[in-house]
């Protein structure tokens, strides 16, 4: 009975060892070596994982970095850490920062509660992406904005508000760290992470409604009408599909004003400064 107890105890135990010595080898085998550099970039990075730099989060940014060579690296960016935490990047890799002009969203629509003033009564679910699928929305504009805040709650970094007067989002330019989780989550499109322009400041058309001219006007008074006088100013701007759109290049500071002031709706924002 006692050599039973024994030869059991010594077949357990063995098995135990043989299976202990395939877990260590199978495990130095597909051992994942961390990259030091990796963990050193990791660390410089804001982890926010808000995907803004268009990889999975900050541990895949980590990583797309330290494995670029200087002409990759330039077109990699973390728009939450900005430019300090690149230039960081960049020093542990050896490299130069590439300098990328500020950003910050725009809110391209100017749909407020006196300009487009309600025509139909929306009781339903507050989402503007429900409400875009069932709704032209209350003032009856199909490409203005819906009022209901997703864009406000979708923003990580208190950067968006609602305005309870116009029943618009309003965006703090201190704030906004250009990560494009508004741009995701309207379903009108009417945010865009725009940088200032070459000599500074910003100018863009505040309007993203395609109908005609006269449509327009009568859905919202600060509507684009289409009527080209921008063209003329800079022939870099273009009218399609009934909606003008300035180009980020078009320099604000020598042509900002003078748009604004061309523009007979008021469809055109001229911001000296993007931020301050």
């Amino acid at each position: 009975m006692n050599d039973l107890i024994i030869i059991n105890m010594l077949v357990l135990g063995g098995t135990a060892l043989a299976a202990a010595m395939i877990l260590y080898f199978v495990s130095k085998k597909f051992a994942v070596r961390t990259d030091e550099m990796v963990i050193r970039i990791a660390e410089s990075l804001p982890q926010a994982n808000c995907g803004a730099c268009g990889k999975a989060g900050c541990a895949d940014f980590a990583t797309a970095c330290a494995r670029a060579d200087e002409p990759t690296f330039a077109n990699l960016y973390c728009p939450v850490g900005g430019q300090a935490v690149m230039q960081k990047i960049a020093s542990l890799k050896g490299f130069a920062a590439t300098d990328k002009p500020a950003t910050v969203a725009v809110l391209r629509c100017q749909g407020t509660c006196r300009n487009a003033p309600a025509k139909i009564v929306y009781d339903a679910v507050s989402s503007c992406r429900i409400a875009n699928r069932i709704s032209s929305g209350e003032s009856g504009c199909p490409d203005g904005c819906l009022h209901l805040g997703d864009c406000v709650k979708a923003c990580k970094f208190g950067a968006l508000s609602l305005d309870q007067t116009t029943g618009m989002p309003v965006v703090n330019a201190a704030k906004c760290v250009s990560c494009g989780a508004c741009v995701k989550i309207c379903p009108r499109g009417l945010f865009e992470i725009r940088p200032q322009s070459p000599a500074g400041g910003m100018v863009y058309v505040a309007c993203r409604n395609r109908q005609k001219g006269a449509v327009a006007r009568k859905n919202c008074s600060a509507a684009c009408i289409a009527c080209q006088k921008c063209t003329k100013i800079n022939d870099l701007i273009k009218v399609e599909d009934n909606l003008s759109y300035i180009p980020p290049t078009v320099d604000a500071r020598e042509f900002g004003a003078e748009l604004r002031d061309s523009c007979p709706t008021g469809a055109i924002i001229y911001k000296e400064r993007v931020r301050g």
